[in-house]
């Protein structure tokens, strides 16, 4: 699966919140801080079909795009290339990673350990 651009994964993210919706509906819950016209956003959309991430549906004139991936496969996917790509497949490698650069708490640590241990996930 092609990998996404910040411009697509945020479009990406509005299409799973609302579960899919015309573009002025995607344009209505982005989360950015700057407001996208609506024509980057349709080419944006029109991309995302293109890659194979949305499906258009046609209802009368216009076209509503529906998701072809869940968020949490699309997680799955990155995660597991971003590990891969960065740290050679090794999650211990990458958490080690984040408490050598402060970015991950003992308290965190502590909460991931229980969740292992309880198979349970936040």
């Amino acid at each position: 699966m092609e990998k996404l651009t910040i411009q697509e994964e945020e479009a990406m993210r509005a299409i799973w919140e609302t579960e899919g919706g015309f573009i002025r509906d995607i344009l209505a819950n982005l989360q950015s801080t700057e407001e996208m016209p609506y024509t980057t956003l349709a080419s944006t959309v029109r991309n995302l079909e293109k890659k194979g991430y949305v499906q258009a549906v046609k209802a009368g004139n216009a076209k509503r795009y529906e998701p072809l991936i869940s968020a949490k496969e699309y997680k799955g996917k990155f995660m597991n290339g971003f590990v891969g790509n960065y740290f050679h497949n090794s999650y211990k490698d990458m958490v080690s990673f984040f408490i050598k650069e402060e970015r991950l708490s003992s308290a965190e640590l502590e909460e991931i350990l229980d969740m292992i241990k309880n198979n349970k996930s936040s």
